[in-house]
């Protein structure tokens, strides 16, 4: 089960790369902080990039891997591993990953580096645990693997044992779609995502772009299924790429590149992003309309539409209006668009809405995948009525015959066909149309009976996203 991974033995001295991983894993139980920001808060202290990139692979590694990783040590524990001390817990998911799946680190490190960072816990835990986990993993070395669980008898904890992903989920998986499409969902979600680029194609093709990634010495493809995509075929920084600074890129997933085309946005127009942070579908739609017409962008949190106008700046659009507000409160964007517009107490009206919704991200999980841990089935249902608010708010801005498109990064119908479905009912005046004339024609297999968009389980190296489009009558 071993695969691959970096040249690394001991941490280098006065910095445990491995020790700001444990860190890192136990403050993801305690927190809603999304891993990345926990990445950028805790591996400051973490000097040298081989380092870095350990600390990455060994905390993305463990959240991904968990529910194997959990079901490997059980077999070799007298106990269960849940009746252990948190911490220790999380010190034998640490090695057993390395010993498990990174095949360039020896064994012998990955125990010793282990058990030396469990012994620095012994005055915090009141006790030396260090000689369970050197033992238990040194089991975990010498005892072989058990076989999988039978997916003929346990099919959903064979599923959640394989391919990390938690029960519950499987066995919905396997309740709504069967076990083989249940399967390339757990598949889909469980795989390390490449990185994906969209190009500004105001600025340059998709072909000039790859040309001058080709004289940098960076290995990348086109997408197969956005036009305007590229995926790099080794990860790295990003922004050492050449065109970084200039804005010829954004780094985005190749499904979410095709939710703004299905809104169709035309030059001059007047359109409203409801749910716009950090702007990766924001800025795509500014450069679809050509820069030309404007975009109120509306977010609740600061510090994403922070982000939002760097990310304006960088690709260089002028188009996008950022508001911090909450788009269910009409009352805390109306006006201040109103004013900008001399409404004089009117609503704005748009000619296009995105509501790229809130959810639970279950589509990308393999991006996120701390989320596993966070999350249960009620989380659904408190969702769909923050969507259901959102749509509610919004519908009334759209002038007549104008297009709204929802969207989520969900594969959940609770999430998805039912918000859409439950909207159409409470509101006379409004059509759903297919989404397949605006999309490329190798998309067109994800559009579902119902002519909504959904890459859920696809074999594209895709996120799971929907899409509906909405016509006001």
């Amino acid at each position: 089960m071993r695969t691959h991974e970096r040249q690394v033995g001991s941490d280098s001295p006065g910095q445990s790369s491995r020790a700001v991983a444990l860190s890192i894993l136990l403050l993801s139980r305690r927190t809603d902080d999304a891993l990345d920001d926990l990445l950028e808060q805790q591996a400051a202290s973490v000097l040298q990039p081989r380092d870095r990139s350990l600390v990455m692979e060994l905390v993305y590694g463990v959240l991904r891997r968990q529910e194997t990783i959990d079901w490997r040590l059980d077999a070799v524990l007298a106990k269960p591993l849940h009746r252990l001390p948190a911490v220790v817990q999380m010190l034998l998911r640490l090695g057993a990953y390395q010993l498990l799946f990174l095949d360039r680190i020896p064994a012998s490190a990955a125990v010793n580096e282990t058990v030396r960072l469990a012994k620095s816990y012994a005055k915090q835990l009141r006790r030396d645990w260090s000689g369970l986990v050197n033992g238990v993993l040194r089991n975990l070395i010498r005892v072989p693997a058990p076989p999988f669980p039978d997916p003929a008898v346990h099919p959903a904890r064979s599923l959640s044992v394989r391919y990390g992903i938690p029960e519950w989920l499987t066995e919905r998986w396997l309740n709504r779609m069967g076990l083989e499409q249940a399967e390339s969902a757990c598949r889909a979600s469980s795989t390390v995502p490449s990185v994906a680029l969209r190009v500004n194609c105001n600025r340059l093709t998709r072909e000039e772009f790859l040309e001058r990634l080709r004289q940098a010495g960076v290995a990348a493809h086109p997408t197969a299924v956005s036009p305007v995509g590229v995926v790099l075929e080794k990860g790295q920084e990003v922004t050492s790429l050449p065109g970084f600074q200039e804005g010829d890129f954004y780094v985005e997933d190749e499904a979410a590149q095709l939710i703004p085309p299905i809104l169709d946005p035309q030059p001059g127009e007047t359109v409203l992003d409801a749910c716009a942070a950090p702007g990766g579908k924001t800025t795509h739609l500014a450069a679809l309309m050509g820069y030309r017409g404007t975009i109120y962008a509306v977010d609740r949190k600061t510090s994403r539409m922070d982000l939002l106008r760097h990310n304006c700046g960088r690709l260089g659009i002028q188009s996008v209006v950022p508001i911090v507000g909450d788009v269910r409160r009409p009352s805390e964007w109306c006006g201040m668009i109103a004013r900008k517009v001399n409404l004089h107490g009117e609503l704005p009206l748009f000619d296009r809405i995105l509501v790229d919704a809130p959810c639970s991200g279950v589509g990308v999980l393999r991006r996120h995948p701390e989320a596993k841990w966070r999350k249960d089935s009620s989380a659904f249902v408190r969702h769909q009525k923050l969507q259901a608010e959102i749509l509610a708010s919004v519908a009334s801005c759209l002038r007549p015959d104008g297009v709204l498109v929802y969207s989520a990064c969900s594969t959940e119908t609770e999430e998805t066909a039912e918000v859409v479905h439950r909207f159409c009912e409470a509101y006379s005046g409004w059509m759903s149309e297919s989404v397949a004339p605006w999309l490329p024609t190798p998309a067109l297999p994800f559009v579902t009976i119902r002519g909504a968009l959904s890459t859920m389980g696809n074999d594209c190296g895709m996120d799971g996203f929907y899409a509906a489009r909405l016509r006001k009558k």
